[in-house]
């Protein structure tokens, strides 16, 4: 399989400067928005640490609590399913929808069934999926994947859905007013939840004790499609798992502060058992979970709770725009979250980071990201999944650092080409650095000569 191209795909997405600067300014938003709410509750670190401990507790007996949410929520009327993969989960949709002769299912936004490609599984087989979340339901009409795991179309400008909007449901393509826009998804998809067979959730948080599940939106479109047809089926990761009730006040706190900057989201749905005559149908997929957990390095990427702050704070994926990552996980959570899934196919991802660990200090759940990051680059050199251009620039960097005459000799080099070289011979093409930004303009002296001159009097060195 072709590896991703990060590089190609951020060219792409830069090629639009109103764009890119649009992304870069809503997601920026959202991480002051974060760091507002954090600063208004005192708790916030122990907090952030008490969500750690819980799921780092929960994945330490994984397999007592999947069993305790299996039995509580079976004694509920819920039919509870077991998938070991992607496959097996979307060949269990298709037969609960098969066996009642549903050709119709709408669907809250579920990173899992986009993870299981469900969508298209289902639609080869005779039965429509409509998204009803606004910003996957542009995705899908679209024909993309989600770009962020919780604003799904953040990449796309007013206009873009606009002309979307009208080459699928005839609006007028010269309206591109949001609240046109949202009156009209909400116009042409309620008549579709009305009459579908099905509805399907993700899972926020799966609760052991009670064998809930806690699904949080802003739309009420997860609460429409799980209660209005009679059949409700929730595809659950079994990450997603917490011991008791109570844990929640601690994730739900925390949730839509690091995702969005909002104290709590509109609704916070607990789905336990169908109503009268109606079904619940829960699905616990593994779908390579398991093998991770067993990974030293990378277990701790389970606790993760899809808020998407590290993505709202990544200069790399704000300035590269999710669709470049070639993923349904994109940004730094991507980052560690893919090569799991595909190592050859995503060894590039990893590099597409500064290592500047913002990302782990906004992580509610206090995942170590970066040197998540780090680590998966030194598997991927041992294993020899660099490319020649990476790695013969990785050994003439190793050559040059190793060495201080070479490395004080290629900075003083550096610094007088920069001064005396004309603009068009700085910017060729094997200047990397410059295809999207200027050079650094060089300083007067580099720190060691001006060391020297004031604060070393041994001038050996």
């Amino acid at each position: 399989m072709k590896a991703v191209d990060h590089v190609a795909g951020s060219k792409k997405f830069l090629a639009s400067e109103d764009h890119v600067s649009f992304h870069d300014r809503r997601l920026w938003d959202l991480r002051q928005g974060r760091d507002a709410q954090m600063r208004a509750i005192p708790e916030w670190q122990e907090l952030r640490t008490l969500a750690s401990q819980i799921k780092e507790h929960t994945l330490g007996q994984l397999d007592h609590y999947l069993e305790m949410f299996e039995r509580n929520a079976t004694a509920n009327g819920v039919k509870v399913h077991w998938a070991r993969d992607g496959e097996e989960h979307n060949r269990i949709v298709h037969e609960i929808l098969s066996q009642r002769g549903v050709t119709s299912l709408v669907k809250s936004k579920s990173m899992l069934t986009e993870e299981c490609e469900m969508r298209p599984y289902l639609e080869a087989r005779g039965i429509a999926v409509v998204e009803t979340d606004l910003g996957e339901r542009i995705q899908q009409l679209d024909d993309e994947m989600p770009s962020h795991v919780v604003v799904p179309a953040v990449h796309k400008l007013s206009r873009d859905v606009a002309k979307v909007f009208a080459d699928k449901l005839g609006t007028d393509p010269a309206n591109a007013d949001p609240y046109y826009l949202a009156e009209q998804q909400r116009e042409t998809t309620r008549p579709i939840i009305l009459g579908a067979g099905a509805g399907m959730t993700g899972c926020n948080f799966a609760v052991a004790e009670t064998g809930a599940v806690v699904v949080c939106t802003n739309e009420g479109n997860a609460d429409l499609s799980a209660n209005v047809p009679p059949l409700h089926i929730a595809s659950i990761g079994i990450e997603k798992l917490i011991p008791r009730q109570e844990d929640l006040g601690v994730f739900v706190r925390l949730l839509s502060r690091s995702a969005l900057g909002s104290p709590i989201t509109q609704y916070t749905s607990h789905f336990r058992a169908p109503r009268e005559g109606g079904e619940m149908h829960f699905i616990l997929v593994d779908n390579g979970r398991s093998a991770r957990l067993a990974m030293d390095d990378f277990w701790y990427s389970l606790k993760c709770i899809r808020c998407s702050a590290c993505m709202n704070t990544c200069p790399v994926y704000r300035r590269s725009g999710g669709i470049s990552y070639g993923a349904v996980y994109s940004g730094p959570i991507g980052a560690i979250i893919d090569p799991s899934f595909d190592l050859k196919k995503y060894s590039g991802l990893p590099f597409a980071s500064t290592l500047n660990g913002s990302c782990t200090n906004v992580c509610p759940v206090r995942i170590n990201i970066h040197e998540q990051i780090y680590r998966w680059r030194q598997i991927i050199a041992e294993q020899h999944q660099l490319s020649y251009a990476k790695t013969m620039a990785m050994k003439m960097a190793g050559h040059i650092l190793q060495h201080p005459m070479v490395y004080r000799t290629a900075s003083d080099m550096a610094g007088i080409a920069l001064k005396v070289l004309p603009r068009g011979l700085s910017y060729l093409p094997l200047n990397v650095w410059g295809r999207q930004r200027e050079n650094p303009v060089p300083p007067a002296e580099s720190f060691r000569q001006w060391y020297l001159k004031n604060r070393k009097q041994d001038t050996s060195a």
